[in-house]
């Protein structure tokens, strides 16, 4: 067993359940409750279910990774890599906005630079 394959895989289901219940009450329901148009208002609703599949199967895959004796290494840097531009993603953005402690106004880069981090020392 991969123990830090195993604690990313309990961060990142964490992550998923965090992302689908809290924040489908505080970014899903404003924005279809909002006046945007329909277009970009069910685009951005479909985005937001892709992150949900994604961060679903990717915690499910690096559950399943810290089982296996011999995990393959360009799948786990993968699943590293892509957790590592979320993060960035929402560092770059939270630092763009004119907010007082943006870091915290966008606090979803705490749980995805952890998973990154352990699944790249994962590999090892």
């Amino acid at each position: 067993m991969n123990g830090w394959l195993l604690t990313a895989g309990g961060i990142a289901a964490a992550t998923t359940l965090i992302h689908a219940t809290a924040g489908g009450r505080s970014v899903v329901r404003p924005l279809l409750g909002s006046e945007l148009a329909a277009e970009p208002k069910r685009t951005l609703h479909v985005v937001w279910h892709m992150v949900t599949a994604d961060l679903l199967i990717s915690s499910i895959a690096l559950l399943a990774l810290a089982f296996t004796a011999a995990p393959g290494k360009a799948l786990v840097v993968f699943i590293a890599a892509h957790y590592l531009a979320y993060a960035a993603v929402f560092l770059t953005v939270a630092l763009a906005a004119d907010w007082p402690r943006p870091l915290l106004q966008l606090p979803q880069w705490m749980l995805l630079l952890p998973v990154a981090g352990l699944t790249l020392i994962g590999t090892g």
